[in-house]
């Protein structure tokens, strides 16, 4: 069953949105580095799934690219 990013990334592309895909990307970017800032907890569980969405968000990206040049 595909994750949540998944199927969102799915439809952004779908409806080849490379806007709000920039801005996910963008969203988990910066989560990731306040996170990685963060020195009272331990976030690596939560900075690994925010790499791997932001790997998932970088396939749509780059599905929409291969829409583009076709």
């Amino acid at each position: 069953m595909p994750s949540a990013i998944e199927l969102v990334v799915d439809a952004y592309v779908s409806l080849n949105d490379r806007i709000a895909l920039d801005g996910l990307r963008m969203q988990r970017r910066k989560l990731a580095v306040d996170l990685k800032a963060r020195t009272d907890f331990d976030c690596r569980a939560a900075i690994q799934q925010i790499d791997e969405d932001i790997t998932v968000i970088e396939a749509g990206l780059a599905r929409l690219d291969g829409v583009a040049t076709t």
